[in-house]
This record gives structure tokens, sequence and C-alpha cells, in this order.
């Protein structure tokens, strides 16, 4: 996935972003200020804030306030990292030992505890009471998500549309809120758009989840920066273990439906090629390919714009990508 000429469009305020995030991130607590550090030099797309900038210019919006709110977005995201790696007993993440894994679990807890803190007092400080309604719900349905994911761990009779409603509380809302506050900050120039974007948002963050389930299955550890089966290992039943149990014969169920109970990967071989014979991964692929087109559909009537057809491309390339 080709990200450059993406971000080249936006280039000086995500470098903008970058600068507030690292200044914000520090603290006189030394602990907080070495892990901070780390997850910086970690890396990783950034596609929320991206998207939060993207769709902010894309509204219209001149000022500089959606600097704060990419962060923001940035924060609040990254925590949900760092608790998810200490529920999932995860070791790798973007290529590198997870926080957990190097300073352990209280540490990777209370340091997103720390973010979303900072989060906080950034969104008070913008005084704006819609951005600071979008984040505090969107805060709440994301917690949810995450119970909701929970509940389902080890479960081989979770239907598709409880998986859709997992992904659509704990990745799809994050995605959601950035195009949605980056909006809100152009409100004055397109105020009905705002939902529109919303909607692009939502839909493309539930496209990127079945992408990512689908890799889960056929990517490669070295660009995806994490452990290929991870979701199986966890028990986490994803979209195309869900259609192969539901259309697979009645022994590739049950060779599936073990695998989740158990959280092993003594058979992955078999699994993955279990999954891809039963059609699953061309499944959740194309019920990505719906989603994006949803996405696009959305913001179609947009006023045309570099930001646009980044948006559009961000979207469409998405599809495409391998980690």
């Amino acid at each position: 996935m080709d990200f450059k000429a993406i971000y080249a469009v936006v280039d000086d305020d995500f470098e903008a972003v970058n600068q507030f995030i690292s200044h914000h991130l520090d603290s006189n607590v030394p602990l907080i200020r070495e892990v901070g550090d780390y997850i910086i030099q970690s890396g990783g797309k950034r596609l929320r804030p991206l998207i939060a900038i993207l769709c902010a210019r894309a509204a219209g919006y001149q000022g500089d306030r959606h600097v704060d709110v990419a962060a923001i977005i940035e924060f609040l995201h990254t925590a949900t990292l760092l608790h998810d790696d200490v529920v999932d007993e995860s070791n790798l993440r973007r290529g590198r030992p997870t926080v957990n894994a190097v300073w352990g679990n209280a540490a990777s807890v209370l340091v997103g505890d720390f973010l979303i803190s900072r989060a906080l007092q950034l969104m008070v400080a913008l005084r704006h009471p819609r951005l600071l309604d979008i984040f505090s719900q969107s805060t709440n349905t994301i917690s949810e998500g995450e119970v909701l994911q929970l509940i389902n761990v080890r479960d081989p009779n979770t239907s598709e549309e409880n998986y859709m409603r997992v992904i659509h509380h704990k990745t799809a809302k994050m995605f959601e809120s950035a195009a949605e506050t980056g909006a809100v900050l152009g409100a004055d120039q397109v105020s009905d758009h705002v939902d529109a974007f919303a909607t692009y948002g939502r839909h493309l963050g539930i496209a990127f989840q079945l992408i990512d389930d689908v890799l889960d299955y056929q990517g490669d550890a070295s660009e995806l920066g994490k452990n290929v089966g991870d979701d199986l290992a966890e028990g986490k039943p994803t979209l195309p273990l869900i259609y192969t149990i539901a259309n697979g014969s009645p022994e590739q169920a049950s060779l599936i439906k073990d695998a989740i109970r158990s959280g092993g990967l003594e058979h992955l071989e078999q699994i993955v090629e279990t999954v891809r014979a039963s059609g699953g991964l061309q499944y959740t692929v194309d019920k990505a390919a719906e989603q994006t087109r949803i996405a696009l559909a959305a913001i179609d009537h947009v006023p045309a714009s570099p930001y646009k057809d980044a948006l559009f491309r961000l979207a469409e390339e998405s599809l495409k990508r391998t980690y």
C-alpha cells in the first residue's frame, strides 16, 4: 500500500501533528517519558489522525485545531492498543516487542490510562462542546466493543451479525470519530457534509478490520508487524472463520470450532488452507470491498478537492494492502 502520495497532500499538517504528539507525551514521570518515546519510535501508519486531517481540509477548514483533534484521536487509539496487548497477551506489534512485553502489564495499563487522561485534557482545552460529545461517546462505544470481543473469545458459535457489531464498536468507531471530528471543524463551510464524512469513516473502518482479518491468515509477519495467526491463537472468531464454520463441510467446521475453543496454532497450516478452500478469505475480501463502496459513495457529493481525492485513494488502497 502506497501511503506516501496520500500523506504528501497534508505533509505540513501531519508533521505538525507528530510534533504535537511528541510534546504532549512529555511527563515529569520518567517511565511515562520512556514508554512515550518507545511508542513514538514504534511508528505505525497513524491512519486515524490522517483521516481527521483530510476530512477537516476536505470540509473547508482553514485553521489549526485539526492538529489537536488528530493528536487526541491518536492518543485514544494508542491507549486502546496498550490495553489490548495486555488483554490479548500480545508480545509483538508494529514489528517490535509490545510495551507490556518490555515493561510488564502494569506499566502498559497505566501508561494507557495516562494517554486517555491527556486526551481528556486536550479535549477540554478545545472548548468545543460538539467535539467533546463525539469524543466522549466514541470512547464509551469503543470500551463496549472491547467487552463484546471479550465475550466472543473462544466462542465458535459467534454469529456474523455479532462479529460485525464488535468491529463497528471496537475498530470502526475510531475511524468514524476521526472523520466526523475533522469535518465538524469545517462545519461552517459544509454543514450538510458532516454526516457524510462520519459514514465514510465508519465504513472505511469496517473494511480496514476485515482486511486485517484476511491478513491474519495470509500475511507476512515481517510486513504485518505481528505474528500470523495471532487472532486464532487468542481464540478470536473472526469473519473468515465464522464463514467457514457456516459454509464449510462438517469436518472443516469441526476443525475451526476446535481451534477457536483451544486457541492453539497446532494445525495452523491446515486451518489456513481450510479457510481459503471454503471461500472464507474471499468472502471477507468481498465484504471489505462492499464496505469500501459504501464509504466512497458517502462522500461522492462532497466538493472536489485534493483532500477528497486523497480520501478516495486511501479507501481504495486499503483494500490492496499487505500490512
